[in-house]
């Protein structure tokens, strides 16, 4: 049985396996030949002193063979003529819970409004160029959900929820890189996830299960307090008595629908901000303690949190090596996120950084007490900054400093945010509880990192999809919606996961759930 051990090394060895196993060697005190075989189990940077370190969990085998474990292989069943579980989203949770019912036997039929992930990148690329937004072909709606095109961050603090490493594997047994499964901040890349995210399909189909692209839930129908039929695309109609509504958090339309359906929902509250954008070279020159980063250390990342008026300001999907995309899902608004290829490679590094937002805080604002007040609220927000911005898909921005002075910008740094920015006081786009918040934070965070509070930086506004900002009640040991039963809240849009890991583990779940 192998033992397992802990090492830091020099950060520029952390590939060599002869200098691993000899400082282990040195480290217990034993021969270097008693060590049969090593295994990272984990692997993290620790850049706290001047010279960056990489942590190492082994598990090492000590004066006995080494035998290989069998090849991670899901027992995914031919499902073809099973029952019927519809599954509506083919984001993470979607496919996850697909996944999870050809192992339980069972047929997934997975229902999309958007495209494919191969069509979907036209209607970005009309976004980004022309301003043009698809409203059901986006960086939000399609295969893979939102987190395809936002570069596939899978870390997580969902640890206690479900099996992470379960998903870890079933992502490279689909084709991720062995990284993922010991990186300590994994990440597949917007370059990749695609083709990951489309075998993952062709899996569920050849196993019997269905997908259907292009087709939208418009309505569905409940009798006696139970799930009996949907309807798509206005005229096609299934009956069924099952519902896994994966739709996430982006998706207002069902929102919509279930509030004029007077099914029962609560609104949520969430975080909202901007994004920060600096020189990727300033975040790594303070990170590692460098004037230039050895090619050894990947694009250098930063975490920030702080209570600002009885608040959380905090950074939110920090992009290393990325890009500041365009958003938004229907015309006449603002949203932006940020993405990175799998090298992290681009000058430039981004984050959201946002202030919670509580009821109380709407309620000062004249928003009156709805389950869809919270989402009301990030609309007009998105709203206004198209607005601001010129009523394309141009977004509002500001020097960092310029931002924290309440001084418009006379000029603005160059900035991965392709449709372009115009220069704007922010403080006329967010309401003064947050932009206070957001301008003690900044100054917090330059206190805990002198170059990041710089002009060199630019703040670009919205970052409002951080989540859903309503939540779709459900049991908590059925996972069925309290007032309806067969219908099954699931993942990111009905506020019970925050990013792609979160969302397949609650997928899963909402999977193993239906079909009791």
């Amino acid at each position: 049985m192998p033992v397992q051990f802990q090492i830091t090394i020099p950060a520029e060895y952390y590939q060599d396996t002869a200098f691993i196993q000899s400082a282990l060697a040195r480290q217990q005190q034993i021969d270097p030949q008693r060590i049969r075989h090593m295994q990272i189990i984990k692997r993290s940077i620790d850049a706290r002193s001047k010279q960056v370190k990489t942590v190492l969990r082994l598990n090492v085998w000590i004066d006995e063979d080494f035998s290989a474990a069998e090849t991670f292989s899901p027992p995914f069943k031919n499902v073809k003529n099973e029952e019927e579980i519809y599954i509506i989203g083919a984001g993470p949770a979607g496919y996850f819970a697909a996944l999870h019912l050809l192992e339980l036997g069972k047929k997934p039929v997975i229902i999309e409004r958007g495209k494919n992930v191969r069509d979907r990148r036209r209607d970005l690329a009309i976004l980004t160029k022309e301003h043009i937004v698809n409203t059901e072909s986006n960086y939000c709606f399609g295969e893979g959900g939102a987190g395809t095109y936002s570069d596939g961050k899978l870390y997580t603090r969902s640890d206690k929820r479900g099996d992470i490493k379960k998903i870890l594997d079933l992502f490279i047994h689909f084709g991720a890189s062995p990284d993922i499964g010991i990186d300590a901040k994994p990440h597949i890349g917007t370059n990749k996830l695609p083709d990951i995210i489309q075998q993952m399909r062709e899996c569920i189909l050849t196993h019997g299960g269905e997908i259907h692209f292009e087709k939208r839930l418009d309505d569905f129908e409940v009798q006696f307090n139970k799930i009996c039929s949907l309807t798509f695309n206005n005229n096609e109609k299934v009956t069924t008595s099952k519902m896994i509504l994966a739709t996430g958090h982006s998706s207002r339309m069902i929102f919509e629908m279930l509030y004029q359906k007077n099914i029962l929902l609560d609104a949520k509250p969430f975080a909202l901000g901007v994004r920060a954008e600096h020189p990727q070279q300033i975040i790594d020159q303070v990170q590692y303690h460098c004037k230039t980063r050895p090619n050894y250390l990947p694009p250098a990342y930063y975490s920030f949190v702080n209570q600002e008026m009885d608040r959380g300001v905090y950074s939110f999907c920090m992009c290393p090596g990325g890009i500041i995309a365009p958003c938004s899902t229907s015309p006449g608004e603002i949203v932006t996120n940020g993405w990175s290829p799998s090298k992290r490679n681009n000058p430039f590094a981004n984050s959201g950084i946002v202030v919670e937002i509580r009821l109380e805080d709407l309620f000062k604002e004249g928003y009156k007490n709805s389950p869809l007040m919270t989402m009301e609220f990030q609309r007009d927000i998105e709203q206004l900054a198209w607005k601001l911005g010129g009523k394309t898909q141009m977004a509002p921005a500001q020097r960092l400093i310029d931002f924290v002075d309440g001084k418009t910008s006379t000029s603005l740094p160059t900035c991965s945010y392709t449709p372009g920015v115009q220069s704007v006081d922010l403080g006329d786009l967010l309401p003064a509880f947050i932009s206070k918040r957001l301008k003690a934070g900044f100054k917090s965070f330059g206190k805990k990192m002198s170059t990041y509070y710089s002009n060199d930086a630019i703040l670009v506004a919205p970052e409002s999809r951080t989540s859903s900002p309503v939540k779709i009640p459900r049991e908590s040991k059925s996972l069925q919606h309290p007032e309806v039963a067969g219908l099954f809240p699931c993942g990111e849009g009905a506020g019970y996961a925050g990013g792609i890991v979160s969302a397949a583990i609650d997928g899963i779940k909402c999977a193993a759930c239906s079909i009791l």
